[in-house]
């Protein structure tokens, strides 16, 4: 069989911000599988990035079978409908692969370039079935195909008697909702004095500001550590010293982090904001509370403890081990085939 030549355009920043990202895992996988695989672009100024992104599109025309486009909600969709726009005249195949609890949102904004970009497309992948009925409901026939979890990576530990250990991992952004994070733990603290909250990521915006106010204000400064930014196995590492993860987000998709949680063992608590329903069955695979409701989390925070409630994590094991490259890449190959 010929080998297939794919053009992946993305941000491939991963040898600038130590990120293993999904489309650093997506190529290393279809290469694996045989396809010949071109990034573009691991430029870090955007203006630049967005640039090489446009020219390998004409580099690469007359040699590749396949372009993916990652897609995201921010001004990036707008260099996708130029790519995708050039792909049309070349009249190459581009498959579409959707990132963000935000995208419906854009959608219905930018309903012209939706259409240009998502009617002609050969495909669109959708890494959740949150994102995969949003772009139906609009007309867009979509796929699901979920991001590739190397589970193997993940060594999962059985935790038989949960403490009130928390870990949050995420970027310190507004929509990611942080401070409810400090709010969870001093709640957690009224019956379990002793708790303890790890905070991973880096600063993206003010919201770090936010945070460390209300842990003066609740004088929480030796119940919370902050690690700033941990490479992958560094926070796997960690995560062994902590019994519960939490998800605190107002917008979302399909969190990575929060997979990686599910296969190492974590108890998870999240806000239902986004894809989190379908990504977590609700009180079997974690539990999920409304958004920006740091009681309910407490609350639940405080009943895994007090009922060590295991199937959750096995459940979750689960569902993660159905992230593995062997599953997704099926589905892939029945597509580039």
């Amino acid at each position: 069989m010929k080998t297939k030549n794919i053009l992946y355009i993305g941000n491939d920043l991963s040898k600038h911000t130590s990120y293993v990202t999904a489309m650093d895992v997506l190529s290393e996988a279809l290469t694996k599988q045989g396809f010949q695989v071109e990034k573009s672009s691991d430029e870090l100024s955007k203006f630049k990035r967005f640039y090489k992104m446009i020219c390998s599109v004409g580099k690469y025309r007359n040699s590749i079978d396949y372009v993916l486009i990652d897609v995201f909600s921010t001004s990036y969709f707008y260099i996708v409908f130029v790519i995708s726009m050039l792909c049309n005249f070349f009249g190459l195949k581009y498959i579409t692969i959707l990132h963000g609890g935000d995208l419906p949102a854009r959608i219905e904004k930018s309903k012209k370039f939706s259409k240009r970009i998502f009617k002609n497309s050969f495909r669109n992948i959708a890494p959740s079935n949150y994102l995969k009925q949003a772009f139906e409901r609009q007309g867009y026939l979509t796929d699901f195909i979920p991001n590739i979890l190397k589970i193997e990576n993940y060594e999962f530990i059985e935790r038989k008697n949960p403490e009130p250990k928390i870990l949050w991992v995420r970027a310190f952004r507004e929509l990611y909702n942080p401070s409810m994070a400090i709010e969870v733990l001093n709640l957690v603290k009224i019956k379990y004095p002793e708790t303890v909250l790890c905070m991973v990521g880096p600063e993206k915006d003010s919201s770090i500001d936010k945070v460390k106010e209300l842990v003066h204000k609740y004088d929480l400064k030796e119940s919370v550590e902050f690690t700033g930014v941990l490479h992958n196995k560094e926070w796997v590492k960690k995560s062994k010293d902590f019994d519960i993860f939490i998800n605190t987000t107002n917008f979302d998709n399909t969190p990575v982090s929060v997979m990686e949680a599910m296969a190492l063992g974590l108890f998870v608590v999240s806000t239902n904001a986004g894809g989190m329903p379908f990504l977590i069955d609700n009180g079997q695979e974690g539990v999920l509370v409304e958004k920006n409701d740091a009681r309910s989390m407490a609350d639940a925070i405080v009943s895994i403890i007090e009922n060590k409630p295991m199937d959750l994590c096995n459940n979750a094991r689960k569902k993660a081990e159905s992230f593995s490259a062997e599953n997704v890449m099926k589905q892939w190959n029945a597509i580039l085939s």
